[in-house]
């Protein structure tokens, strides 16, 4: 039971650890989604939409994460 407990508690933590890219994401397949549901489109648009978007969303992660690392670095040595 207790690794059950522990896997549970770290796939809750992969998806609150970073809760600006997990809204995100769900943003864009809720676009996609209603995209192919109720804008008639095709759905391999509706993927193409779902790939882009999180790429987009993945690399503004990333992005702001070696940001907020470099400027960490450069607080510790001045």
């Amino acid at each position: 039971m207790t690794i059950l407990r522990d896997v549970l508690a770290e796939l809750f933590g992969m998806f609150v650890g970073d809760a600006r890219l997990t809204a995100a994401v769900l943003v864009i397949v809720a676009v996609a989604a209603a995209l192919i549901d109720l804008g008639d489109v095709p759905p391999l648009i509706g993927g193409g939409v779902l790939l882009v978007g999180c790429l987009v969303v993945l690399i503004g992660a990333v992005v702001r994460a070696a940001r907020r690392q470099r400027a960490m670095a450069a607080s510790r040595t001045t």
